[in-house]
């Protein structure tokens, strides 16, 4: 079955999986605002009852909750929905929706969540092995008994759901397993493996791949750990297919699968090998093209550079459709986490962002997320009123390291900085760690933006008044040190050339659920340097409607 029509909902039209009336409402509430449970947080009806209400109260429109194979099927051949009936029951009280996530053969490449009758019957559902020997505690997926019995849960799991939800109104979306990947070994080394390891690379896969040389695994890739972890990748996108097609028929729609990171310099085996990485994204499109979504789960530094490995746009072979839509259904869950998704959005136009362990997180943590949903929620009530022709935004995110950045908006020079590149707040250089700064930036017309987020500071200028400034040090009153260059121009002939921005206004806003903006307060004199820029102080949460004009 071709499958790009549900790449094609989420971009434009996924709120018509739950409504035949597009609303304003329903774009808001299917952007994803989320927040990811964590592992044993939805092991029983009371920690459901207690913790979802906790969800909706951090502003969350929608929560990623486990559903797990071992309560699933606890006797073989015998469901029991008890807990996936009480999570959406609640949810629909609460008016959440609910990404069910399918903790079925594996969960962070274990099998550590298949029922106890799996577990104990090893020569029914073997395990992989090292290239050493040692049996894993990690599924074969070369196992045909293994795949079936995944297989006969995850499918009555979509009836249930089908039956529970037909409308989806609740359930919007699915996670097929969890963080699948091969440890220790970049590869299965079992004797079922090793079989498949000695066959010709299927042709969909050369073709998907533009390989013309054909073979085994060995005589088309190598023998290393990259070529073994493709090897896997695509054994793995295979089973997850057959999952994916069950999903479809039964009950359809979007589909997704996540990624642990192959980070810090690790090698395949010693991160999950063989997950869906943006590196192996070609092989899992190939193997499994009825998932909609490659995600990644980021917990390691450099947000900005993981966040574009997943935001894969449009490309000629494949017609135009995006090749996979940036998702972000794990984050470190930090007080960093609302510029983040600030920025997610802003950037990349994601689906959704949703931080982990949500609910065992301090208020410190989860409070920096409810600033900023807030946000996010008015600006897609403003937004969803406009022409998406009319509007372009941007993902500003900064640290200590990387504390500015410029954009070229037709000739509007915005430079995009941390608010702690100003010099007036101690924090800036008392030696702290500077939390990270973070926005979305909006255009809303000519000379007309929206800037939302925290810690950031920005200004305008023409690209003939760009070329000619000449940066100043600054005093902590904000004026040029003594004996720098006055006008902070470099001369260009005789004198300055050309025309300049300035701020015409900056007010503070807020939009209602119709999408009317309301003006709060003027941040002019010092709120706005005079006049030379426009910002929002680190630890505020905030909305600017910036006006400018020519001069």
């Amino acid at each position: 079955m071709k499958k790009c029509r549900v790449i094609s909902a989420l971009l434009g039209i996924f709120v018509m999986l739950v409504s035949n009336t597009l609303r304003a409402e329903d774009v808001i509430q299917l952007r994803i605002l989320g927040g990811e449970l964590s592992n044993s947080a939805a092991t029983s009806v009371s920690d459901i009852e207690k913790v979802l209400p906790r969800m909706k109260t951090l502003g969350l429109n929608t929560v990623l909750v486990p559903v797990y194979w071992e309560f699933l099927e606890p006797v073989e051949g015998q469901m029991d929905f008890t807990l996936v009936d009480r999570t959406i029951d609640v949810a629909r009280q609460q008016g959440l929706k609910i990404v069910p996530l399918w903790f079925g053969a594996w969960k962070n490449s274990m099998s550590c969540y298949a029922p106890a009758w799996f577990k104990l019957d090893v020569k029914r559902f073997p395990r992989a092995v090292t290239a050493e020997g040692k049996p894993l505690e990690i599924a074969s997926c070369f196992s045909d008994h293994v795949l079936q019995a995944d297989l006969k849960a995850f499918s009555a799991l979509m009836q249930h759901i089908a039956e529970k939800d037909p409308r989806r109104d609740v359930v919007i979306m699915i996670q097929i397993e969890n963080e699948i990947g091969m440890l220790e070994s970049a590869r299965d080394h079992s004797p079922l493996a090793e079989k498949a390891y000695k066959q010709p690379v299927p042709q969909a896969l050369l073709k998907a791949l533009s390989i013309k040389r054909q073979g085994t695994w060995a005589e088309v890739f190598g023998t290393d750990d990259y070529a073994d972890e493709k090897f896997m990748a695509w054994h793995y996108a295979c089973y997850v297919e057959h999952l994916a097609q069950a999903a479809r028929r039964i009950h359809d729609m979007p589909l997704y699968v996540n990624a642990a990171m192959n980070s810090r310099g690790r090698k395949p085996g010693e991160y999950p090998s063989a997950g869906p990485l943006a590196h192996l994204a070609d092989i899992w499109k190939a193997g499994a093209p009825d998932i909609d979504i490659l995600a990644p789960d980021i917990y390691d530094t450099g947000f900005k550079s993981w966040a574009s490995q997943y935001a894969m746009p449009s490309r000629p072979q494949d017609g135009g459709k995006v090749k996979n839509r940036l998702f972000i259904p794990e984050s470190r869950c930090c007080a960093n986490s609302g510029v983040r998704a600030l920025y997610a959005f802003g950037e990349h136009q994601a689906l959704g962002f949703s931080p982990f362990a949500i609910d065992q997180a301090s208020p410190k943590e989860t409070g920096s997320v409810t600033q900023a949903y807030h946000l996010l929620r008015e600006i897609f009530s403003l937004t969803s009123h406009h022409s998406p022709l009319a509007t372009q935004s941007w993902g500003l995110l900064f640290d200590q390291e990387d504390r500015e950045r410029i954009i070229d908006d037709n000739g509007v020079l915005i430079t995009c900085r941390h608010y702690f590149t100003l010099p007036w707040d101690a924090r800036a250089t008392d030696g702290s760690t500077w939390p990270e700064g973070g926005a979305m930036l909006i255009r809303l017309g000519k000379y007309d933006y929206l800037l939302a987020g925290s810690g950031v500071v920005i200004d305008f200028k023409t690209r003939t008044e760009k070329q000619q400034e000449q940066q100043k040090e600054l005093g902590e009153d904000g004026f040029a040190e003594a004996g720098g260059n006055r006008s902070g121009f470099t001369v260009l002939g005789s004198q300055f050339s050309g025309s300049r921005l300035g701020l015409l206004s900056v007010d503070e806003v807020d939009v209602d659920h119709q999408g009317q903006m309301h003006f709060l307060r003027r941040h002019n004199g010092d709120q706005s340097h005079q006049g030379r820029h426009a910002r929002i102080s680190v630890g505020e949460w905030k909305m600017l409607h910036i006006q400018l004009y020519e001069y």
